[in-house]
């Protein structure tokens, strides 16, 4: 009998040591804000950069899908070149810093973007020229807080509540579900000053490119926009590449 006891003590004290350990495995420890907002400042930089885009727009009545060459240097500074549709085809945009240029090819001149139209959609869609310019570290931008986690399809996320340290953000508070294992932002929430929800966006896809994890699909709604949505595919995605400096001169706009 002794023995028994003794064989059932031994096998409850393992269980209950095997369901301690799956347990712990199952609920990680809680990173604090600042790393992971480092983390997804790491997935979402990179020095070089080109890739092919697609950008499907739904305005709620109709489906317009555009194609379009990228390329990037650093945060501050971005061309594209839009290849499809026809009608499109040959329209550049460049951000350098804090300005930003439109070549249109059928006025053949160059507008620089400002003031109002900053916060236009994007050949009408819902990323606004306001949101490509969009370049400083989320470190820097915000102070963050973690607030809890949630599961989004079957995967383990920090819910970070970001609020902008200065008023020149242009959206002055976010809610972010970030991946613990991938450092990706799965889904964000944009807000105003006043509270109100302005976007939301979504990645998924997420794949490793040039030792990145980098989702390669994202979509936008806008809350202002009911029935709206954007989706942006990345395909022929390569980083550490060599890019010319007159990629990134208004030359490159008409040339």
């Amino acid at each position: 009998m002794k023995n028994l006891l003794f064989l059932l003590a031994v096998t409850s004290t393992g269980a209950a040591t095997l369901l301690g350990n799956t347990m712990a495995q199952e609920a990680p420890a809680q990173p604090t804000a600042e790393e992971l907002l480092k983390g997804m400042d790491n997935n979402l930089q990179f020095e070089t950069r080109s890739a092919v885009v697609t950008m499907t727009v739904n305005d709620g009545k109709r489906e317009r899908v555009m194609t379009m060459q990228t390329y990037g240097r650093g945060q501050n500074e971005s061309a594209m070149e839009y290849l499809t549709p026809e009608r499109e085809k040959g329209t550049k945009m460049l951000k350098i810093d804090d300005a930003l240029w439109l070549y249109l090819p059928r006025a053949e001149r160059v507008q620089k973007i400002s003031g109002h139209m900053m916060r236009q959609g994007m050949m009408g869609s819902d990323v606004s020229y306001e949101d490509m310019m969009a370049g400083s570290e989320f470190e820097e931008m915000y102070t963050a807080t973690v607030v809890g986690s949630e599961q989004l399809d079957g995967r383990l996320h920090w819910k970070v509540e970001a609020v902008a340290k200065d008023s020149s953000v242009t959206y002055p508070k976010r809610m972010m579900w970030i991946d613990d294992e991938y450092r990706i932002p799965s889904k964000q929430e944009l807000y105003a000053l006043s509270g109100m929800l302005m976007k939301t966006w979504t990645m998924g896809d997420v794949q490793e490119v040039g030792g990145q994890m980098t989702p390669m699909r994202t979509e936008i709604t806008d809350a202002l926009r009911p029935g709206s949505s954007t989706v942006i595919v990345t395909s022929e995605l390569k980083f550490g590449i060599e890019l010319e400096d007159e990629v990134f001169s208004k030359r490159w706009l008409e040339r």
